[in-house]
């Protein structure tokens, strides 16, 4: 069975290489997304798509055929090593100009 993530893939390889997209198409993938949009943005949504699509029929237009693959790449990342820090939590409150039980109190940002 195809989840919808699946039909998603595949409406967007039917964009990429059988047609020009439209606002029905738009209407289509929005309902796909669970999105809801004006008019005006169903507009602008079909103007972006279509430029990207554009693009994307340019990569598929690269002549990839005579590059080699290197299949001799390794693993360059290091590994996750843990630091040992010495600190205590009472020295960290000592730093900050306000706490409360234990917590350090900050400035509310929202």
């Amino acid at each position: 069975m195809w989840g919808t993530q699946d039909y998603s893939v595949l409406f967007f390889y039917l964009f990429c290489y059988t047609k020009e997209v439209n606002i029905k198409d738009v209407e289509n993938l929005a309902e796909l997304a669970k999105l809801e949009l004006s008019a005006e943005e169903k507009k602008e949504l079909l103007s972006d798509l279509e430029g990207i699509l554009d693009y994307v029929k340019q990569i598929g237009e690269v002549k990839v055929e005579d590059i080699k693959l290197d299949y001799t790449l390794h693993n360059v990342w290091r590994e996750d090593v843990l630091e040992q820090r010495e600190f205590s939590t009472e020295r960290i409150r000592e730093q900050f100009p306000d706490s409360q039980d234990g917590f350090v109190k900050v400035k509310k940002i929202l």
